[in-house]
């Protein structure tokens, strides 16, 4: 059998038992974190639940997508590296839940877990940047990942959806690229995220909680470091912000309007685009749509500046650019207030 077809065929197997084990663990999970009180309570403020929901479910998707590593691949020092550095960056965020870091707490395990990534020697891989500024980069680079992440994790199924879209788009690129490791960690985290799903749609019966939303903000950021996208120019280093352009947009919206009011930008207010979309007048379920579908045209647009020549390239990225700022625009004209 041609191997590329092999590898297409075990990253699908990887994918499907990831959704099996998620799907299997992430009720049981729930009524653990129920039993035990390890629950998101309503506070009428930034939760507006009707009722207590329980954490625990990045747990179910940390244990399918190994599961579905595990059974179907078998380890390069690499992929060691990064699941090493995700568990510890799983284990801060079950902290978190189970009581409450500080910040500083929590970017100070975020900055080791990325070290011991990057000890690892998993880190930006670009010919044209020098040793020097290329580790700093993967460190910045993982750290806005994760707190991207992180800070999307607001709304039923938004998180979860815009994942699996991202996951999708590096195991995808990956796997027609030939790096095989980084396309069966891609679709068991898709898997994984998809299982996890159907319990995580409005009304969620469980959220990810920062163990989840941190540990696939970490695997996605290493996801598209151990990638390839500059074959036919070094514009195409941009790609992974394409794929990753919602939980982005996010975090920089919300730090320019926090910054705008004189507010501490690690103060949790509700400016989140999606959150300014719903006081707007979508449903929480077209709002999720919504974001999913923006982050499934900004995926291909990102595979699409991979395989056009450079001045399409430019072009693409500028329209995208002038389309982000007038989106920003729009949105900061929302009324927040009550």
């Amino acid at each position: 059998m041609n191997p590329a077809v092999k590898d297409a065929l075990l990253a699908g197997l990887a994918f499907l038992i990831a959704w099996g084990v998620s799907l299997w663990s992430t009720p049981r999970l729930r009524e653990a974190a129920i039993r035990f009180g390890i629950v998101d309570r309503p506070d009428g403020k930034l939760k507006t639940q009707q009722e207590p929901v329980a954490y625990l479910g990045g747990l179910a998707v940390a244990f399918g997508m190994l599961v579905a590593v595990g059974v179907t691949y078998s380890f390069s020092a690499e992929i060691l590296g990064i699941l090493f550095a995700g568990w510890i960056v799983l284990v801060l965020g079950l902290l978190d839940d189970l009581g409450s870091l500080s910040p500083k707490v929590k970017l100070a395990g975020q900055l080791l877990a990325v070290l011991v990534m990057i000890k690892a020697d998993v880190r930006i891989h670009l010919v044209f940047l020098p040793e020097w500024v290329a580790i700093p980069l993967t460190v910045l680079w993982m750290l806005s990942v994760i707190n991207a992440f992180n800070l999307i994790d607001i709304m039923d199924g938004l998180s979860s959806g815009v994942g699996i879209v991202a996951a999708v788009y590096f195991g995808g690129i990956a796997l027609i690229g030939g790096l095989s490791s980084t396309g069966f960690l891609g679709l068991a985290l898709a898997g994984a995220l998809l299982g996890f799903r159907r319990y995580n749609t409005a009304p969620a019966k469980i959220y990810l909680g920062d163990t989840g939303s941190m540990f696939c903000g970490f695997m996605l950021g290493a996801l598209a470091m151990v990638n390839r996208y500059t074959i036919e120019h070094r514009l195409a280093a941009v790609v992974p912000l394409l794929i990753l352009g919602v939980p982005f947009f996010d975090m920089l919206f919300v730090m320019y309007v926090r910054w705008r009011r004189g507010h501490p930008v690690m103060l949790g207010s509700p400016d989140h685009i999606a959150l300014r979309l719903r006081k707007w007048r979508l449903s929480t379920e077209a709002t999720v749509h919504l974001n999913v579908i923006v982050s499934s045209i900004l995926g291909a647009c990102g595979v699409a500046v991979m395989l056009v020549p450079l001045e399409w390239a430019a072009g693409l990225i500028g329209v995208l650019a002038l389309l982000i700022l007038v989106t920003a625009a729009w949105l900061k004209t929302i009324d927040m207030s009550l």
